[in-house]
């Protein structure tokens, strides 16, 4: 049974996301160790949610508050007291709401800002951590891959694409008041992370050509290369010459004893976790921009139906897919069982013939083909009764349950 429980910027405060971001990697690793009924986790956090993905055992005779208090327990081995008010404040999801779901994150749909392009990114991050980490299942590597899909269906469509913009871009938008001319001020990005390059482009979009880059991890210079900009090796004397300061890191916090002097200066945070101490926010001469304003003052804008059609079909047919992959998956076992009987029997009589072979293996695909499509169609109609009927009468085959054919799957 696949499960999500889900906090965001519509109902978590920031400092709360902030907090449990700083802490949310090892949160995948601490539930499989933790709860063995648990077959897989992947865990994402990004500038404005903590969600759990997770694979359950099945039958789950607890139900879903079960998974809920596993994650609630994994959080407070690290994040304390801030599990407790995700307890009060996270939505759980099951089954196919948790595809909806993911396959809407991925494609931008719930977004601070609709349409924000950075996501699918951070959504396939996240299984690449679990991967990297081991606690990933079969249901949730599908799972993540066809929302990867879906992400890309709905970027297409025109609506979204017109639509798509990121956070750097709507930060910027509420920073144009306050910098009447981008080519006449000097900017520093502090980081080379995910909105780094993307900033880079919002900015040289608006006309600024003194652009600097500073990194605590020492990539400064390699991304200075890569996107034309200058490189900064000291900190502090970089936020000295520069009257727009804009972090996108989640290696370092700007304190306030990095700020060198009282000189008029914009400080955009874009990171979670913050990447700028609130007390920065208080110096003279100094203005916040942090995620938490951006989001209380972005315009979102409208999308068309046409999108969130995309994304529920792409949701509908991963589905309608899963319900007949056992259907599928036993006839084409069988048929695999055959014909590596009748190559057995050929290379008993005739010795090796790999052109007959890859021949007999062609054509088992081709004829495997439009079954599949049609038990996939049956399923989407709620008619797939009638396809393992069918198989079972004429082959003498009896589908698997979905979580055999995980299971095998895994094997």
């Amino acid at each position: 049974m696949l499960f999500c429980l889900t906090a965001n910027h519509r109902n978590t405060e920031f400092d709360v996301l902030d907090r449990i971001s700083r802490v949310a990697s090892t949160t995948a690793a601490d539930l499989i160790v933790e709860s063995d009924f648990v077959r897989g986790a992947v865990v994402l956090a990004t500038c404005n949610r903590f969600e759990a993905y997770i694979e359950l055992d099945e039958p789950l005779t607890a139900g879903p508050e079960l998974a809920i208090e596993a994650v609630i327990d994994a959080l407070a081995l690290r994040a304390g007291e801030d599990a407790e008010t995700l307890r009060a404040t996270a939505v759980a999801l099951t089954g196919q709401d948790v595809v909806r779901h993911l396959f809407a994150v991925s494609s931008g749909l719930e977004s601070m800002v609709v349409g924000e392009e950075e996501i699918a990114g951070q959504v396939q991050r996240a299984l690449r951590e679990a991967r990297e980490a081991g606690t990933t299942s079969s249901g949730l590597e599908l799972l993540f891959q066809r929302s990867a899909h879906a992400a890309r269906e709905a970027r297409a469509h025109g609506d979204l694409a017109a639509a798509g913009r990121s956070i750097a871009r709507v930060a910027l938008d509420m920073a144009d008041s306050r910098v009447p001319d981008w080519s006449d001020v000097a900017v520093l990005l502090v980081g080379t992370g995910s909105y780094a390059a993307t900033t880079v482009a919002a900015l040289r979009a608006r006309g600024a050509t003194d652009i600097r880059v500073f990194s605590a991890t020492g990539r400064a210079q390699q991304f200075a290369v890569r996107y034309g900009v200058g490189a900064e090796r000291d900190l502090r004397e970089a936020i000295r010459s520069a009257a727009v300061v804009i972090t996108c890191t989640a290696r370092y916090v700007v304190t306030a004893a990095d700020i060198p002097d009282d000189a008029p200066r914009l400080v955009i945070d874009l990171g979670l976790p913050r990447n700028v101490e609130p007390a920065v926010g208080a110096l003279p001469g100094v203005e916040l921009l942090d995620l938490e304003l951006i989001g209380r003052h972005a315009v979102l804008p409208e999308l068309g139906a046409g999108v969130h059609e995309v994304v529920g079909n792409a949701a509908a047919a991963f589905e309608s897919d899963r319900r007949a992959a056992p259907a599928i998956v036993a006839l084409r076992r069988h048929v695999d069982e055959v014909l590596q009987a009748e190559i057995a029997r050929h290379r008993a009589r005739h010795g090796v013939d790999e052109r007959t072979e890859a021949a007999l293996r062609h054509l088992a695909g081709v004829l495997l083909h439009q079954p599949s499509v049609r038990a996939r169609d049956h399923a989407a109609s709620g008619d797939l009764d009638a396809v393992e009927r069918a198989i079972e009468t004429l082959f003498g085959v009896s589908p698997q349950s979905p979580k055999a054919v995980e299971d095998d799957a895994v094997g």
